[in-house]
């Protein structure tokens, strides 16, 4: 089954949608700060576009997953991969509390996927 863009919608894709929006909102965020507060044009179009890509995924996710649970997981796993990339790539230093926090976060997110039954799965 296809919606009208043509994208397969299959029960499970939900999660492969999520994923691909998390990964296009971690690199608009990643770029952003490249893009210079948008005065560098090349980067300041890979934000646009990996924002315009991650809300698009999105909005499909919703189309299964209900939106707390998807919010909780876009912005738990967001948190935790823009973190690395900018520790990664740009520098930024984390120390034991922000560790602990992430960590957090993790689990939080893991504990609603396992256990909750608010996310209709």
């Amino acid at each position: 089954m296809t919606d009208v863009a043509g994208i397969v919608s299959v029960p499970g894709m939900a999660y492969l949608y999520l994923f691909i929006a998390i990964l296009a909102e971690v690199t608009g965020t990643s770029f952003m700060k490249l893009s210079e507060g948008f005065t560098r044009p090349v980067p300041s179009l890979v934000t646009a576009l990996g924002y315009a890509i991650a809300f698009y995924f999105l909005s499909l996710t919703l189309k299964t997953i209900p939106t707390g649970i998807a919010y909780a997981i876009w912005s738990g796993v967001g948190i935790v991969l823009i973190s690395a990339v900018a520790w990664v790539f740009q520098g930024q230093k984390l120390d034991a509390p922000a560790m602990i926090g992430m960590a957090l976060i993790i689990a939080g997110v893991v504990v609603m996927n396992a256990f909750s039954r608010a996310g209709g799965h």
